[in-house]
Order: structure tokens, then sequence, then C-alpha cells
């Protein structure tokens, strides 16, 4: 299916953790075609070991041709979310998508996980994005073309994916779990509901800080490749596009896309796979190399 010609201009998205990474980088796309960006994220004051706040997200929306809301919201904190929804559809007019973006990590055995741990991964992974769907349904059912998108992966339940990490391979393929019945629930509403995971590491502070530092980073891929598969699906008419679990270079290759050198971090450096990428999923010729 070809989306040439098609924009965003106008649209008003609501993305979690957009203050910085994956988000931010979504965020940005869409402000290049002229979209509304409500960046709905903790980080209101500069973090030692993270860039980048609500503030200064907003500044690059607007740089790069958006509109932005900057919004402290803390996922796990109902209020906090009703409240941003319709802050958002004030100031916007609407909502047209929501990117549940938000996500804790902690890659410990059982053992080795601490309950708080443990809660804080489902209250912000699954929790977080079951009840920023759940308020968001009203506005979106009075869009034209309503997303919700996941960053979480396919639902592979394979046992390779949740040994070594049980606690949080259960918090994001319950975000997983949201899409599935989501989709269903919502079909008649012509609300499309799908997920969208990279097939390589992103080079985000989460692949810095906590999961390969410098060898990895170089190892992966830009954000740019999540952002620019994601506004290819917000293109597509949700009536007759739900309840897919999509993979990034697939999205994109389906889009005509034949060259994806561009999203290297560092060229000839193989590429470190993601966790959670089912083996009966195969790259588009070249994507790899």
């Amino acid at each position: 299916m070809s989306l040439k010609g098609k924009s965003l201009k106008g649209k008003t998205l609501f993305i979690t953790g957009a203050s910085r990474g994956i988000g931010l980088a979504i965020g940005l796309r869409a402000a290049r075609d002229g979209a509304n960006v409500a960046i709905a994220a903790k980080t209101a004051e500069v973090h030692p070991k993270l860039e980048g706040t609500i503030f200064t997200a907003a500044e690059a929306i607007e740089r790069a041709g958006g509109r932005a809301l900057p919004l402290t919201v803390d996922v796990r904190d109902e209020e906090a979310v009703k409240t941003a929804l319709d802050e958002t559809a004030k100031q916007f007019g609407g909502i047209d998508i929501v990117v549940n973006n938000a996500s804790a990590i902690s890659l410990s055995n059982t053992p080795k996980t601490e309950m708080k741990r443990f809660d804080l991964m489902h209250q912000i992974n699954t929790r977080g994005t079951y009840m920023v769907s759940k308020y968001a349904i009203p506005h979106l059912e009075r869009a034209e073309n309503p997303h919700i998108l996941m960053l979480s992966p396919p639902l592979d339940m394979a046992e390779k994916w949740f040994a070594p990490h049980l606690a949080y391979s259960m918090a994001k393929f319950g975000m997983s779990l949201c899409v599935l019945g989501l989709a269903g629930e919502l079909r008649g509403r012509g609300i499309a509901v799908n997920a969208l995971w990279p097939r390589t590491t992103i080079a985000t502070a989460a692949v810095q800080n906590l999961l390969g530092g410098d060898a990895l980073m170089q190892a992966s891929r830009t954000p740019a490749i999540m952002a620019d598969a994601a506004h290819a699906v917000f293109l597509r008419e949700a009536k007759g596009f739900t309840g897919h679990f999509l993979i990034d270079d697939t999205v994109l290759s389906e889009e005509g896309v034949t060259d994806f050198s561009k999203y290297r971090v560092t060229a000839g450096v193989p590429l470190a796979p993601d966790f959670f990428v089912p083996d009966t999923s195969v790259a588009p010729p070249g994507a790899l190399d």
C-alpha cells in the first residue's frame, strides 16, 4: 500500500514517555508534518543520567514544525492521566493518536527481582498502558482516523523470552495483551490498536545505561526507524488495520523502503537483535546488511 502524499498535519498525538528516546522521535516525525504533540512524561526537571525533559522535548517539537503541549504525567496516577488527556483534547480540539511508550525495565531473574521493582514495571507497563488507553477511548471515538499504538512485542509465547527476566517479560507482554484485547473490543468503533517492536536494539538511554553501554549502542539502530514505522502505521486506515504485532523494518519495507543503512548508529558494526522477536520473523531483504 502506498502512503505517499498523506500527512499527519493537524493531527493530535498523545505520547507517554515522550521526553526522550523513541517516544520523542515519534513526536518529532509527526511534528515535521505539522502535527500537535502532547508530551506526557514524568521528567520535568533535568535528570543527572537522562537527557531531556518535557520542556526540552516541547521545544524540539516546535522547532520541527509542530505544536507541543508538555504535561507532567506519571502513568500510574489515574487522575493525572485523565486530566492530561482532557487537557490535550481541550488544547488541540481532540485526540487522534495515542502512543503507549512509557515503560520500566529490569532484566533480573526472579530471586533478584525486588517486589517493588516488579510492581513498578507492572504499574507502568501493563497497568499504565491499559489506563491511558481506557481514558483515551472517548476522545478517539470522535477522531476521523483514530489509532492506539503500543511499543510492545509480538505475543510469542516462548520460554526463552520469560526465563531470563520473568517480571519484565510479563510486564511487556501485558502491554501486548492490551493490544490483543482492545483491537477486538474497539474494532466495531473504528479505533485501530496495534503493537510496534524493533528488530534490533535501539540507541536509547536504556540500552546505554542498563543493557550494554557504548558497545551495544554502536550495534543499534537509531530511534528514527521506529518513528518512521510508527508514522506509516498512523497513516493507514484505522478501520482496516488493527490487531497487528508489527516489526519496524518490515513495516517500512511494505512502504517501499529498501535502504536501511541510514538507521544504523555505526556503519559496518553488526546489528544486535532485540528481545522478543519471533524466530519466524524474517527481516526484509538487505535490512540487516
